[in-house]
């Protein structure tokens, strides 16, 4: 996998903060922008387990995702695809993700000023992790439709 390519995908990835997920149910199809903090490629989010997404995932855990800002010019457009696996973060590993989660977003952090109904609904979410096994990156700062596929292997951890 490309270096350069990873380097820039890493930094798109902490230049935003929303993820669009694309999962499909008995429903059908479904889309829900979720927040995301990320360890290396491995993304992170929060869900409470009733919402559309999080059952359809719980069906079928391979997903689609993009991240981008609202772009109002077609020559400024950046962003990433992904194609990957999302799974519930296991209970033993959920300290972990919450710290992650917490440096982005202080507010997961509780305590004085957080709005009591946040916090009740902290107490009503799973964590879960996306592990994307194609990335493509979207830069058309560097030519229309201009398009990197970093793919990551299954097994490695991305």
């Amino acid at each position: 996998m490309s270096a350069a390519l990873r380097g820039r995908v890493l930094a798109l990835l902490d230049e935003h903060h929303v993820m669009t997920l694309a999962t499909v149910g008995a429903g059908g199809p479904w889309a829900a922008a979720v927040f995301y903090a990320c360890d290396d490629l491995r993304l992170y989010f929060l869900s409470a387990p009733n919402t559309r997404h999080a059952q359809n995932l719980a069906r079928e855990p391979h997903v689609a995702a993009t991240i981008q800002r609202d772009y109002d010019d077609w020559p400024g457009i950046r962003g990433l695809q992904l194609e990957g696996t999302v799974r519930e973060v296991a209970r033993a590993d959920e300290a972990r993700v919450r710290a992650l989660y917490q440096r982005r977003y202080p507010l997961i952090g509780g305590g004085a000023g957080v709005p009591r109904k946040i916090l009740e609904a902290l107490d009503k979410i799973r964590w879960y992790e996306f592990a994307p096994s194609d990335i493509h990156l979207i830069d058309n700062t560097l030519g229309f439709a201009h398009r990197e596929h970093l793919p990551v292997q299954h097994g490695e951890k991305p």
